[in-house]
This record gives structure tokens, C-alpha cells and sequence, in this order.
């Protein structure tokens, strides 16, 4: 299974911006996805995820009511729209693909894509 993220940029304070990540070489709607983030130094943070099914979605505390995820399961593609945007939102932002696990935690998803960048200015 190869993730392939893309979008992201800079954007003020208050703005919006969507990344997406698309899924390739498993089975369609077998896997459930997700997004962490990570700020140089620190540890990988959780972001949200949702269900191979698409039904069931999940938010950090941190983002949960800003961030929207949406996914397409014909395109296995996964959505995320960033509203209300803040400076510490700004890091690295990696998808993450697994056929059983959807948890908080780095360590229990299997597949990773590359990361990418977003930035907020205040």
C-alpha cells in the first residue's frame, strides 16, 4: 500500500486549507485512514482518522469542530479541511493507512505516507 499526501501551503491566521491523501496498492475500502502531525521536536501528534467504511470519524480534542475529514471510497482518497487556522496547527502533516487499527497512537497504524507542510501566520 503506498499513501501519497498532497496539498497544504501557508495561510494567515483564521483562513482555510484542505490536504488530501490518496491510498494505492490495497484493496479498495479495506483501510482505515488517518492524519497525525508532527513539529520538529516533537513527538507525532494525532489529528483525526476515519473508518475503511467512511461512517465512523474522530477528531483530537485540538482540532474538533475547525477540522472537517471527508473520504472517498470509490477514489480511496481521505479529505481534510482545516478551518479557523492557528499558528500551533502549523507542522507536518502525515497520513497513515491500517486494515484493523484506527487509534491515537503512531505505533499501531502500518502504512505511512509522506509528509506535508502547513504553515499559519499570525
Amino acid at each position: 500500500v503506498q499513501l501519497q499526501a498532497s496539498g497544504g501551503g501557508a495561510v494567515q491566521a483564521g483562513g482555510t486549507l484542505s490536504i488530501s491523501c490518496a491510498a494505492s496498492g490495497g484493496a479498495r475500502g479495506t483501510l482505515h485512514m488517518g492524519w497525525f502531525r508532527q513539529v520538529p521536536g516533537n513527538q507525532r501528534e494525532y489529528v483525526a482518522a476515519v473508518s475503511a467504511s467512511g461512517h465512523a470519524k474522530y477528531y483530537s480534542q485540538s482540532v474538533e469542530g475547525r477540522f472537517t475529514l471527508f473520504r472517498d471510497n470509490y477514489k480511496d482518497e481521505m479529505y481534510l479541511l482545516m478551518g479557523s487556522l492557528k499558528p500551533e496547527d502549523t507542522a507536518v502533516y502525515y497520513c497513515a493507512a491500517d486494515p484493523n487499527a484506527m487509534t491515537n497512537q503512531p505505533g499501531g497504524w502500518t502504512y505511512w505516507g509522506h509528509g506535508t507542510q502547513v504553515t499559519v501566520s499570525s
